[in-house]
């Protein structure tokens, strides 16, 4: 079964409410992250241990297993980014295609135990991180792949509405 590729421009998620999650990142700020990222975290591997974790709900929506995983692979991604974006002055960010990655990384095959341990631990990393950013440093600049621009505290916005996103599409009933 092969997901439909996500081609949306999900960059709106900063500026006002998300209509399918209900995350308003636009009603937080740099500081709130570390801690919605933990609290996100927290919250998988329970949802990692799960009879049915790897069984698909339909055709064209990942499993638990595969949103797990990439949640896992979108705080490595980011952490890279904010590190690039506190130690370099306006960088371009790659793209990253997280279709190809889910399909080269074979998520659906992956062990789920691994996959939280993984994510909780690369998520407390990113949030200590976080933390410890200086407001001085929020407004620093990088330019994604699409043109795009972000500043700390917008990237800090965008990504955490992913986690959160990602924690409702496992967690939503499903018709």
């Amino acid at each position: 079964m092969t997901i439909s590729p996500d081609t949306k421009n999900w960059t709106w998620v900063t500026e006002r409410a998300c209509p399918e999650c209900g995350f308003d990142a636009s009603a937080i700020t740099l500081d709130d992250v570390p801690g919605l990222l933990r609290d996100a975290v927290a919250l998988w591997p329970a949802i990692l241990e799960r009879d049915d974790v790897a069984t698909r709900p339909d055709p064209h929506t990942w499993s638990a297993l595969e949103y797990g995983a990439h949640v896992r692979d979108v705080i490595d991604v980011f952490t890279e980014r904010f590190a690039r974006t506190l130690d370099e002055d306006d960088p371009l960010l790659e793209n990253w295609d997280q279709d190809a990655t889910a399909a080269a990384s074979r998520y659906d095959e992956q062990d789920p135990r691994a996959v939280s341990a993984q994510l909780v631990t690369s998520g407390e990393a990113l949030a200590t991180t976080l933390a410890a950013i200086p407001q001085s440093q929020a407004g620093r600049t990088c330019l994604r792949s699409d043109g795009s621009r972000f500043t700390v505290d917008s990237l800090a916005r965008y990504f955490i509405h992913d986690v959160v996103h990602h924690l409702w599409d496992v967690s939503r009933p499903l018709p």
